[in-house]
């Protein structure tokens, strides 16, 4: 269970990774039900997850991993619009463009892989639907999204010279329709996942994580627990504050940089610092958050790793600053 939440969190951690598209031939039923898992983990048991893979599926050619976090990222959006649970379907099927058909979703005449993420949620209105695709355009509260996923897809779809289609309506749901090209020829194997290098154990320390990300502060504090660690964990910066100030056993604080609450990671550990002196800290940051760490300017006992990173190299840099002096 160490190996396949570890396995999970790389990917999780290699959700926004920028990089140039390396297409291959691929199945995309296969690299679906590689994904059924994490998904699950990610919407929740609150949404049912249902798969309908159509058989004898064409191959298309695609970037596995950028596919991968298209879904992933479709599928978040499905979650945030079922606030109360529902039911998130992903299906499958080939599709022959013709004409008005192609036209009608802006492609040239041909063969298709048709990839469909349809949700039971709150649904949107026709002129929401219509810029979903615009960078920084997001309907969640401040904090809460930065508007760059959906065009982050977008660009991507487009660029592998597909097409995404939005059909949705208010009180009904939604479905997002990727429209990938027909390759002929035979899908490559993907390659295994990273995190299965060995995680290195804990001897019953306790480790307070903050991180605002439900599954991502979940599939961490299971990976930690797993080798031995007792892991609290916190949402936003005023509640990991509480629980610093509350007097419990707290050997290492670990916390990611950009936080809710109107705490940042680094305000969190000064403020707990000045109960707890000399707390050990390990922040955890993605490039666009160093300057909120302090621009390098650490205090000893504080170190900071950048997103993305192997959870492997987390377990390691936590027994590194647990057994420092």
């Amino acid at each position: 269970s160490v190996r396949r939440a570890a396995a999970l969190t790389q990917r999780l951690l290699a959700f926004s990774r920028r990089q140039t598209l390396d297409p291959k031939p691929a199945d995309a039923n296969r690299l679906v039900d590689g994904m059924v898992e994490l998904i699950a983990r990610t919407v929740g048991p609150a949404v049912q997850l249902v798969v309908d893979a159509a058989p004898g599926l064409w191959t298309t050619r695609i970037d596995h991993s950028q596919l991968e976090n298209a879904l992933l990222n479709l599928c978040i959006n499905a979650r945030d619009a079922m606030p109360s649970g529902g039911r998130l379907t992903l299906s499958t099927r080939n599709e022959s463009l013709e004409g008005a058909a192609a036209a009608a979703r802006e492609l040239p005449p041909g063969d298709y892989v048709c990839l469909a993420v349809t949700d039971t949620g709150t649904g949107m209105t026709p002129e929401v639907a219509g810029r979903v695709f615009d960078p920084f355009f997001t309907t969640k509260p401040i904090g809460q999204g930065t508007g760059l996923g959906l065009s982050m897809v977008y660009g991507f779809v487009r660029q592998s010279g597909g097409q995404i289609n939005v059909e949705s309506r208010v009180g009904q749901g939604t479905t997002m329709r990727l429209y990938l090209p027909r390759q002929e020829g035979e899908a490559v194997a993907d390659e295994p996942h990273g995190g299965a290098a060995p995680i290195v154990g804990g001897d019953g320390e306790t480790v307070l994580l903050i991180e605002d990300e439900d599954t991502l502060r979940q599939l961490i504090r299971e990976v930690l627990g797993d080798a031995g660690y007792t892991v609290l964990g916190a949402e936003d910066g005023p509640t990991g504050l509480r629980m610093l100030q509350a007097g419990g056993r707290i050997d290492l604080l670990v916390t990611d940089v950009g936080l809710p609450g109107g705490m940042n990671g680094r305000q969190v550990a000064d403020a707990g610092r000045a109960v707890r002196p000399g707390l050990k800290v390990l922040f955890i940051t993605g490039y666009a958050e160093t300057a909120a760490v302090g621009n390098g300017l650490m205090e000893e006992g504080m170190e900071v790793m950048t997103k993305p990173f192997e959870i492997a190299a987390l377990a390691a840099k936590v027994r590194e600053m647990l057994v420092s002096p």
